[in-house]
């Protein structure tokens, strides 16, 4: 008979760990350049720093606290309340009157900050630069379903009405509009196409992954009344330019998003629509209810939209009442029992 053989127990080292001293820009400092060396985009770095400004100025202005361990949840639960009821919009804006600007940031915005720092502080947490994590238990902002930032179809027929197709701007404008509803691929993936991108024969677009939101890349199909907008703004834009970029301004320089985005606005005013912040990303829900409406699979939109997760595309495409009702009256078994009788 074997005698099983006892383990040793050595006693460990309890002694308690010691952390650093962080003030507020060195635990930024930090953050930044660990995630630089993850190889972060430098928009997303661009967004930490900013956010964690705002934080800061607000907390400079209300609070004694010169380092990061002296936070608590209290701390940003008041900070949640100020942007939400006291924040003014825009405030510190070069070109924008913050003092003609509504108090108070919409829910979205204030989860969009909280995300940030959220982010910055679990980093600083896991690299054990911190004891405790004092936003471990500050939540996010319950939001309910936006149902309207979709838009309707005689909306989208109203704002492709507007752009002026003699003009450049105007022929440019339209053909990025009709690919946004044939493709939905998002903003900056749009303004970065490059004629490389596209194949003219199988009509498919290619998303490099220095240029996916995921950093996958992936493939678009587009239809073919959309392949020759493009094949026409291509030759428009040789005429006079010498790059093989396809969306660009009227001096031939790459069309940045912001511009865009106004652009969309302004069609959507001209248009009559109202009540609706008309954006490229609103364009995207559009063509992902759309999709969904007219017989594509959810695991197939999944794939072209580029979502790495199903439950962030079920966000796109909720539906309202009347969607509801004429989808349940089109696929209800009790309409093959009626017929059968």
């Amino acid at each position: 008979m074997s005698l099983k053989r006892r383990k040793r127990v050595t006693k460990l080292d309890r002694s308690e760990k010691s952390y650093p001293k962080l003030t507020l820009d060195q635990a930024l400092d930090y953050v930044l350049s660990g995630k630089r060396a993850e190889g972060v985009r430098d928009r997303t770095l661009k967004d930490y720093s900013n956010m964690f400004r705002y934080f800061t100025d607000w907390l400079l202005d209300n609070y004694e606290v010169e380092f990061v361990d002296e936070l608590s949840p209290d701390v940003f639960r008041n900070y949640i309340n100020y942007m939400k009821y006291d924040k003014r919009k825009y405030t510190g804006h070069k070109y924008i009157d913050a003092d003609k600007q509504d108090v108070g940031l919409s829910d979205t915005t204030i989860n969009i900050n909280l995300r940030c720092l959220r982010s910055l502080f679990n980093y600083l947490a896991h690299e054990d630069l911190i004891e405790v994590n004092p936003m471990e238990k500050v939540k996010l902002l319950r939001q309910d379903f936006d149902l309207t930032n979709c838009l309707t179809d005689d909306e989208v027929k109203s704002i492709l009405k507007e752009p002026n197709l003699r003009d450049y701007v105007g022929f440019r404008d339209f053909v990025a509009i009709n690919v946004l509803l044939d493709s939905g691929i998002r903003a900056q993936e749009l303004i970065s196409l490059r004629s490389g991108d596209i194949d003219f024969t199988t009509r498919f677009i290619t998303i490099p992954g220095e240029v996916s939101k995921n950093r996958k890349p992936r493939l678009v199909p587009v239809s073919t009344h959309v392949i020759k907008l493009l094949l026409q703004l291509i030759d428009e834009n040789r005429l006079h330019f010498k790059t093989d970029r396809i969306f660009l301004s009227s001096y031939g320089e790459p069309l940045g998003q912001n511009q865009f985005n106004k652009r969309l606005k302004y069609y959507a005013d001209k248009a009559g629509v109202t009540g609706k912040k008309v954006t490229a990303h609103v364009y995207r829900h559009t063509w992902a209810k759309n999709m969904i409406l007219n017989g594509c699979d959810p695991f197939t939109l999944q794939k072209i939209g580029g979502w790495a997760d199903i439950r962030t595309m079920r966000r796109y495409i909720q539906m309202d009442t009347e969607e509801m009702r004429r989808s349940h009256d089109d696929v209800s078994p009790l309409n093959r029992y009626k017929r059968n009788r």
